[in-house]
């Protein structure tokens, strides 16, 4: 198979392995995890998706993001916005000049009017967030990892970019564990590139476990 198969745009930022970060060791994690993970989740799962399609619009939201070596793929949640999401950012956005500076700094709003109310119990929770146990089961994500980001996303990350794409990108991270929406882009770029330069398989773990508590205590994660 090609290298940088649907994501040829980044083969300048070579070198990149020829193996994601980890190896067989952190892809035998994965699956582990994941496929735990999915048969407890399983019943929660069913309910969510039988609320969300009783509610009217998809079950399931697939956003493109950039993988392993620049490849594309659609990273999956269960849907929490409105059924025209972009068209209604777009609207707000352009209504609310403080919302569109916010939204240029973060690509994130901390008043998001596409979340529907069940959404934001979704979010608020993590449980937004499960479907992607299918992305790391097609080898898409990791269970640990940097951020899954967009194609411009990426372009913010500069010279770091390089290292962005040696790994895939992770269900959780240092940045899941470091209090996300309280963080600078600046801060999470740091942050990612910091986990894959240390990375070991013993702090994957120890991440994991930091993760359920950061669940438990349901830090704020939109």
């Amino acid at each position: 198979m090609t290298s940088y198969q649907d994501g040829a745009e980044y083969a300048e930022l070579s070198p990149i392995p020829s193996k994601p970060l980890g190896g067989i060791p952190k892809r035998v994690l994965d699956l582990a995890v994941s496929i735990t993970a999915l048969i407890l989740a399983s019943p929660l799962m069913l309910i969510v998706a039988a609320i969300l399609w009783m509610s009217g619009g998809p079950v399931f939201f697939a956003h493109e993001r950039i993988g392993y070596r620049g490849k594309k793929f659609g990273c999956l949640k269960f849907r929490s916005m409105v059924v025209n999401p972009e068209q209604a950012l777009q609207a707000f956005l352009a209504a609310n000049p403080d919302a569109r500076s916010e939204w240029q700094q973060s690509q994130k709003l901390r008043n998001d009017p596409r979340v529907t109310l069940f959404g934001h119990a979704l979010r608020r929770s993590s449980i937004d967030e499960l479907p992607q146990l299918f992305n790391i089961l097609r080898g898409d994500m990791s269970c640990v990892g940097p951020r899954p980001v967009t194609a411009d996303e990426l372009d913010r990350y500069g010279p770091q970019s390089a290292l962005y794409l040696q790994t895939r990108p992770g269900l959780t991270g240092l940045w899941q564990t470091s209090g996300r929406s309280r963080l600078s882009y600046e801060d999470r770029v740091a942050l990612d590139s910091a986990y894959i330069t240390q990375w070991s398989l013993g702090r994957d773990i120890l991440i994991l476990f930091k993760t359920i508590f950061a669940v438990i205590r349901m830090d704020e994660t939109s």
